[in-house]
């Protein structure tokens, strides 16, 4: 799900384009991180059958769906390794300036894309400017503007990336999918919807076909060379190609797996977790990093204008125990609103747990009075909260029942709360981007930095609007206190200012915590080497191997 980009690039951009912490898949145990440490020899050939959920738009773009599926077509200048380090891939290394405007990176030698043109440093600069000046990928856009400059090929192996002002975040955030380096001649020659089908990379997998509403087929590319330092495997795929299935329905795709019809699967229901963990030995539980699942709370229309009603409300219901019940326990809470757990910089702590009682004070503070059917008026006028959430995409059926949970709890603190689904187009499209439209609406944004911040959070003004930040909360101390952690060369002190930035989301009430996304991931016991990258939890299958081989 990786979430989410109101602005829309030539595919949509949704990373709350998202969510993360990495972890170790461990090859005889489950675990909760997301490498493999496969055992015995690996075999060459064979398909892997891979059950996903939702089928994006196109194979590259802004949703953290496109990242994950991306990942097997195209390559990146650098990787996020499990303890947080910044490791090699395409760039052997790298350096900056001592005024942190300058990277210049240093490229792998004889890099091809699977087109047969050159990778080097001008098909990386060229990549780098379409990010910031065209609709090529928004995500990436917004990861890296205001403070992307320009990108310089030197010689064919050095490549300059231009600052307009120092961003220790940049290297971090450039790890993501988003960032993925495609052919310039392709993106040059071919049309968007050529490209948006078959991009080409260089990665360890090409497009075969993309059978719309089914799957997409790879196939492994023989001539790859270009792994990233993290690989397990120093060399072609093992495998002859991968079946990327989209199956919606949770208990349908948990039972392809149990059924041997896939290898691995994606978003295990949570009722069947500890059956996953005890049936097949390669689980993985990625706590996404970024924004978590929390709720955007409209701050310049409708009752939440008032900080003591938004404040009220955090108080009202006990989202800790919806969470808990509602996921059975896998999926933790989380109180901040702004920045998840696993992502580096995170200020803890709860700043609403449940109180009924202090929200009935702040509510009678801010001129409410309880009505005879419990719901507080004003004025005449009853405590209405439309609460527009994403069906189907954010929140699946277990999702929805936590939403239903606290709706019911709401009730009993005099808040008539009306939850409104929305398809994907409708949240992230024009429907809902007007702060007379909802409310409240819970959503994510999968980054592996706190510079999240400032692509949620940051102020929106007439000549720089900002369509991201869905609780129209205009704070300009805000903004300029997270532009001074982004540009901080100080790190410590950086990621101090960082913290200060949450605890003013937090204060004010802009937003309001309820649960980490997560992604929870089950392969068959035969597949071995199979993990999930540290950035934003992107499936690995170039270091995949089948013990028993699957003809195509």
């Amino acid at each position: 799900m990786g979430m989410k980009r109101f602005l829309r690039p030539s595919v949509a951009i949704w990373s709350a384009g998202a969510l993360l912490a990495g972890a170790a898949l461990a090859g005889c145990s489950s675990s909760d991180s997301g490498s493999s440490s496969a055992s015995g020899t690996p075999v060459r050939g064979g398909t892997i059958n891979y059950v996903h959920v939702q089928e994006p738009p196109c194979i590259f773009g802004g949703w953290i769906q496109q990242a994950y599926i991306s990942r097997q077509v195209l390559d990146g200048l650098v990787t996020l390794d499990d303890d947080n380090t910044i490791k090699p891939w395409l760039a052997d290394k790298w350096d900056v300036s001592p005024d942190g405007l300058t990277y210049t990176f240093t490229l792998k030698d004889n890099v091809k894309f699977t087109d047969g043109t050159p990778l080097d440093a001008a098909a990386v600069a060229y990549n780098f400017d379409q990010f910031e000046n065209t609709d090529l990928n928004g995500t990436a856009k917004v990861s890296i503007d205001p403070y992307y400059k320009s990108a310089e090929a030197i010689d064919p192996t050095h490549l300059a990336i231009h600052l307009n002002q120092p961003y220790p975040e940049f290297l971090r955030l450039i790890t993501q999918g988003y960032f993925g380096i495609q052919s310039p001649a392709a993106l040059k020659t071919r049309s968007k919807q050529e490209n948006c089908e078959k991009p080409i990379g260089s990665g360890a997998f090409t497009v075969a076909q993309w059978k719309k509403g089914q799957e997409v087929v790879f196939k492994k590319n023989p001539n790859y060379t270009s792994w990233p330092a993290t690989a397990k495997n120093k060399g072609p795929a093992y495998v002859d190609g991968i079946h990327w299935k989209f199956v919606p329905d949770a208990t349908s795709r948990y039972a392809s797996l149990t059924t041997g019809q896939s290898d691995v699967v994606y978003e295990v229901p949570t009722v069947q977790w500890k059956n996953a963990q005890q049936q097949f030995s390669n689980t993985i539980r990625y706590i996404t990093p970024g924004k978590p699942v929390s709720f955007f709370i409209n701050t310049q229309e409708g009752p939440f204008t008032d900080k003591l009603v938004r404040q009220a409300f955090a108080y009202g219901a006990d989202r800790k125990s919806a969470v808990e019940a509602g996921f059975h326990g896998v999926i933790p809470y989380e109180p901040n609103a702004a920045v998840s757990q696993s992502t580096p910089g995170y200020q803890d702590g709860d700043p609403y747990p449940f109180n009924p009682g202090k929200s009935a004070e702040l509510l009678k503070q801010a001129g409410w009075s309880k009505g005879g059917n419990g719901i507080y008026t004003k004025n005449g006028q009853p405590l209405h909260v439309k609460l527009v959430y994403g069906a189907g995409f954010i929140f699946t059926q277990e999702g929805a029942t936590v939403l239903q949970a606290l709706q019911e709890q709401w009730k009993q603190a005099g808040f008539d709360v009306e939850l409104t689904p929305a398809t994907m187009a409708e949240q992230w499209g024009g429907k809902y981007s007007d702060p007379k439209t909802y409310d409240a609406m819970p959503s994510y944004w999968t980054s592996p930095s706190p510079a999240i911040l400032w692509i949620v959070w940051r102020a929106s003004t007439p000549d720089n609007p900002n369509g991201n930040n869905r609780s129209f909360y205009n704070n300009p101390q805000l903004t300029a206190l997270i532009n001074q952690a982004n540009t901080n060369t100080d790190t410590t002190a950086g990621f101090q200012q960082y913290k200060q930035a949450q605890k003013i989301i937090a204060d004010d009430a802009a937003g309001i915590g309820l649960y980490t996304q997560n992604t929870l991931i089950a392969a068959s016991n035969k597949l071995q080497g199979f993990w999930v990258e540290k950035s934003q939890g992107e499936p690995v299958f170039s270091d995949a191997y089948l013990t028993s081989s699957r003809p195509d």
